[in-house]
């Protein structure tokens, strides 16, 4: 397929065509999350296969994507708005709450949403990996975008006297990778703990990087 086709205009059923394509993208979007995220997973749905589980033609189908990979690429990006919606409005409620306390709150939203339901851990963490060299680069600028996230929640921790100031990047890299390991591995019954032992076991990691109970190990 060169392009998508030109979807249909005006009202029909009641509903404006901007009204139905969204419609249409979010059924298209819902059948991927089911067989993406679970059986067969993305190498082995076609797009006659996504179209019939979304009830929906395959012209339908190229008028909102090119591929299937341009689905995979929508569906990761919604999934990771969804774990970064819940964690905002949890870090706008406990912002003036002590750094343990708060971290906590945050990465119990994060595992909370990313873990409720097991076919986002897979397109998170399994389904986006290694697919082509543009999914790549959508995967490490997402996740670029979480080690930002908790860079800023850091910056906010040194400015308030808890935690020694320095550059963290490159730890809350590595703590980032620590997050997306353990959950996954947690999700797929490797790790015998609750989720709440495996975030407060995160947030011990966090804080003994932040505040390291040998000040030697603090750094310059």
């Amino acid at each position: 397929m060169a392009g998508r086709l030109k979807a249909p205009t005006g009202r029909y059923g009641g509903k404006s065509a901007e009204e139905r394509q969204a419609e249409r993208r979010r059924r298209f979007l819902d059948a991927a999350l089911q067989l993406f995220g679970d059986s067969p997973g993305y190498r082995g749905t076609t797009v006659v296969a996504l179209s019939e589980a979304a009830g929906l033609s395959t012209r339908q189908f190229y008028e909102e994507f090119r591929s299937l990979e341009d689905v995979l690429a929508a569906l990761h990006l919604q999934v990771n708005g969804w774990s970064q919606e819940a964690v905002l409005a949890v870090a706008a409620d406990v912002v003036d709450r002590p750094l343990a306390e708060r971290a906590t709150a945050i990465f119990r939203a994060y595992a909370a949403n990313v873990t409720a339901d097991p076919r986002r851990i897979r397109i998170t963490f399994v389904e986006i990996v290694g697919v082509s060299p543009r999914l790549e680069e959508q995967r490490l600028a997402r996740r670029a975008q979480w080690i930002d996230l908790v860079c800023a929640e850091v910056a906010a921790a040194v400015a308030r006297g808890e935690a020694a100031p320095r550059d963290y990047r490159l730890a809350v890299t590595a703590f980032i990778g620590s997050v997306n390991g353990l959950l996954h591995d947690w999700s797929a019954g490797w790790v015998d703990a609750t989720l709440d032992e495996v975030v407060d076991e995160l947030v011990r990691l966090l804080l003994g990087i932040l505040q390291p109970a040998d000040p030697r190990m603090a750094g310059p």
